[in-house]
């Protein structure tokens, strides 16, 4: 499938694990999630900032910041971080996304309190050199290049949300526009540093073979000494309504033609009253949540009108989110023709409604997928670590998984109806121009969630 469904699920959690949480002084949370399976352990530092955050001009730079975080500190030289970190036998790396920016290192666990202290100095102590800079900005404009720019299916994503999007900031790429990226000035990133880089903005969440109180004593000592500051949460620019079907063309080199359309739907705020963001889950799963879901059987492999499609929904997020339906039409087949089928599918479900057999197999195969992510110490942080940035919470997990055991026919048949309609839906469409070496002049400029570093 070209788009991976059903993310709310993503949020399993080790039943067997005990976690705790505590509050430092200074406003940073800490979450421990003790496993003590093996001796090793993830510790990771999420703040709550990411591209929802940036405004026009400066799109791009919280993942530039990212970037900057490994170039070197009051006591570190620059990739001295890094050096440490794989000194002590750990591998560490960083992410940014449209609602946070997270880092971590997965180390044995009697390295923790090093690890601890490399974080708690980058986040008071960052070095912020100009020529470093310019290197690293080279960097993050080659990634979108390499990442959206050159990849056709990456620039018709893009395009959707920033036509989707009239208002919201999710209609900004994470990466940045070009335009933005090329003017940026290491004073800019200085600036988004001192601005949400605070220790009352800040999770940590350690997951593995560690004792939660000895966790909580080795925050104080390290982050403790941290001040926290006053900042203003940004303002939620919320959507308008929108009045009718909106449509994007990206033409680009690329072997074959490919649609995606996109519906406005609810997303998961509160765990125990949003019930349709679970029914939508399902219905993603229902569609494409297994190897012969009824996507796949009835377009690819029954009437062959497709070579791939694909649904998803994710929920969970501190902005508007979207249902995606997308694929490639198959020789003969046109995107017009493709869009409509895509459509029928859901329409059927509107219509006819969905077994409880049928859907009784779709959960079991959709939560039994999740389950295995229980094997993870370091899936364990990331389910906890997303969770508390969307504004949900790590003790909700457990519970979203009973609220999607409980979703019935009826209520995966209403949200079918209830949401796919045209004043709801964006659509964009990859027109494929021949293979060359050369972008066609005025290609949309870039892409998706950036790197690492």
């Amino acid at each position: 499938m070209l788009l991976a469904g059903s993310i709310i699920l993503a949020s399993s959690f080790a039943q067997a694990a005990q976690t705790e949480e505590f509050t430092l002084k200074n406003g940073m949370k800490i979450i421990v999630n003790e496993d003590h399976r093996a001796p090793t352990v993830a510790h990771m530092i999420w703040y709550r900032v990411g591209a929802v955050d940036e405004r026009n001009g400066t799109t791009g730079v919280a993942h530039a910041l990212e970037h900057m975080m490994f170039k070197g500190t009051k006591k570190l030289k620059v990739g001295e971080f890094s050096q440490r970190v794989a000194q002590l036998g750990g591998r560490e790396n960083a992410f940014t996304s449209k609602d946070y920016t997270a880092y971590f290192q997965q180390i044995e666990k009697s390295k923790l309190e090093a690890v601890m202290a490399l974080e708690a100095d980058r986040m008071v102590n960052l070095q912020f050199d100009k020529n470093e800079f310019a290197k690293e900005i080279r960097v993050v404009m080659e990634e979108r290049r390499l990442r959206t720019d050159d990849q056709p299916i990456a620039m018709v994503q893009e395009a959707l949300t920033a036509t989707a999007y009239a208002a919201h900031p999710y209609r900004n790429p994470v990466i940045g526009w070009m335009d933005d990226l090329q003017n940026m000035t290491v004073a800019d990133v200085k600036a988004w540093h001192d601005a949400w880089y605070v220790p009352n903005n800040a999770t940590m969440v350690v997951s593995g073979d560690v004792d939660a109180k000895q966790v909580f004593a080795l925050a104080e000592k390290y982050f403790g000494r941290n001040v926290g500051r006053a900042f203003t949460r940004t303002r939620p620019q919320n959507e308008p309504p929108q009045l009718g079907i909106k449509r994007v063309t990206v033409k680009a080199p690329a072997e074959n033609p490919y649609v995606v359309l996109a519906f406005k739907v609810p997303a998961l705020h509160d765990v125990k009253k949003d019930d349709d963001a679970f029914a939508l889950d399902v219905l993603a799963a229902v569609l494409d949540g297994y190897d012969n879901a009824r996507l796949t059987a009835k377009l690819v492999r029954t009437d062959r009108v497709a070579n791939e499609v694909g649904a998803s929904y994710s929920g969970v997020a501190r902005g508007p989110v979207m249902f995606l339906l997308d694929g490639s039409p198959a020789a003969g087949n046109t995107t017009e023709q493709l869009e409509k089928q895509l459509r029928a599918e859901v329409t059927r479900i509107a219509t006819d409604g969905v077994s409880e057999a049928e859907l009784k197999r779709v959960k079991t195969q959709l939560i039994a997928g999740q389950v295995y992510k229980r094997d993870s110490v370091f899936g364990q942080a990331m389910e906890i670590g997303a969770m508390e940035m969307s504004g949900l919470s790590y003790k909700d997990i457990d519970l979203i998984i009973e609220r999607l055991r409980a979703v019935t026919p009826q209520q995966v048949q209403s949200v079918a109806q209830k949401y796919f309609g045209d004043d709801a839906l964006t659509v964009a469409t990859l027109v494929p121009l021949p293979m060359t070496d050369k972008r066609p002049a005025g290609s949309a400029d870039s892409a998706a969630n950036g790197p690492l570093h």
